[in-house]
């Protein structure tokens, strides 16, 4: 780990802000809590996003799905058959890492030569293997194939299923879109960076529903206003963010196009919220999976179509990740560190510290 991230994750254990998951039992796989001030911060991070989508626009509106769902919905999204990263395992010291990964920091190495970073020794990698990301569990008394049930891996299929009753009971015209901030869960292969890659995780997710034929005016609009809330919302220095274009070979099954905002991280540049356009796939899907007609009908032009999305993805543990890089300073010169919080995001606004106990002075101050 960094230097200047173990720096962080010691501040913010002995400040309150984030601590290891079940600590007296030796913790727990990459799963952390978020103490007294972690929770002011991510709340007023949380808070701001809120406000920018549904308060500052009239057409977003909120939501708030559950995190279990019917298991066809995972079939129809394709993160049954397509959600998965390749494993691979040292025969040795049995370390797993994901294979693509390994292979990347070894670079051009032929995979039978492949030296395991952990214990040193070559060759002796078992081949790679498909492991699917989702937790799996059972709803009911009986585990049975009929009863398997998925934690989410992400927040947005929860949208997509109700985006005709959100469109029918708010009586939304397009574009229009739906927000939610919610937890969602992927069983990595490796997690690390401290709160960067987690097992569990919060997303803020935005799905902005619009003409095919408008999607790439939209898609130009939503990336320009996104990145403008990293220094202006929370503060961030402008010279640490920065957009990634995915190419070809990036892309997601769903996507027509994808841009990454990315933060410069003591460890590197890496995703923070990620602009997509998704077109019509998950709702395709969907029409397919359930048989529901899913279209939407335009009473302008007495047309019936299925709607291109425009998604807007944030990481909200990420994000505090960012916020809590770009506030920490090292006074040297007083040999103290210094949180620099925006003032918007900042857990405790102001302190009143009477320099005496007596003439009541204490009361007034916490009065």
């Amino acid at each position: 780990m960094d230097k200047t991230i173990e720096k962080i994750v010691s501040l913010c254990k002995r400040r309150g802000f984030i601590f290891q998951s079940s600590e007296i039992y030796g913790g727990f796989g990459a799963i952390y809590d978020y103490g007294p001030l972690g929770t002011e911060l991510k709340n007023n991070i949380s808070k701001l996003w809120w406000q920018e989508m549904t308060r500052v626009n009239e057409n977003i509106v909120g939501l708030d799905s559950s995190i279990l769902m019917h298991p066809r919905v995972w079939e129809a999204s394709g993160h049954v058959n397509e959600f998965h990263d390749p494993l691979v395992d040292c025969k040795q010291c049995k370390a797993r890492y994901r294979a693509d990964e390994l292979v990347a920091i070894i670079e051009d190495a032929d995979w039978n030569q492949v030296t395991c970073p952990k214990c040193g020794t070559t060759g002796n990698m078992t081949s790679p293997r498909q492991f699917n990301l989702m937790f799996e569990t059972h709803v009911g008394p009986v585990e049975e194939s009929s009863s398997v049930a998925y934690l989410r891996p992400e927040t947005a299929q929860g949208i997509y299923v109700n985006y005709q009753l959100v469109q029918g009971a708010m009586r939304m015209k397009i574009p229009f879109g739906i927000a939610q901030i919610g937890k969602a869960f992927r069983n990595e292969i490796v997690a690390r960076n401290f709160i960067f890659r987690t097992r569990e995780f919060e997303q803020m997710e935005m799905q902005y529903f619009v003409k095919p034929d408008s999607d790439n005016n939209t898609m130009q609009e939503w990336k320009e206003k996104r990145f403008l809330f990293y220094p202006e919302s929370l503060g961030i220095d402008e010279k640490k963010v920065r957009f990634h274009e995915h190419g070809p070979d990036e892309l997601a099954h769903y996507a027509k196009e994808a841009w990454d905002i990315e933060y410069e991280f003591p460890f590197g540049w890496a995703e923070i919220e990620g602009v997509h356009n998704r077109t019509d796939f998950d709702l395709v899907r969907h029409e397919e999976f359930s048989g529901k007609n899913l279209k939407y009908f335009d009473q302008l032009t007495n047309e019936r179509f299925l709607p291109y999305i425009i998604e807007t993805s944030a990481g909200l543990n990420r994000i505090l990740l960012a916020v809590l890089a770009n506030a920490y300073w090292e006074d040297t010169e007083n040999n103290r560190t210094v949180m620099k919080f925006h003032p918007q995001l900042a857990p405790t606004k102001a302190v009143v510290c009477p320099l005496v106990k007596k003439d009541g002075l204490p009361e007034k101050a916490r009065n």
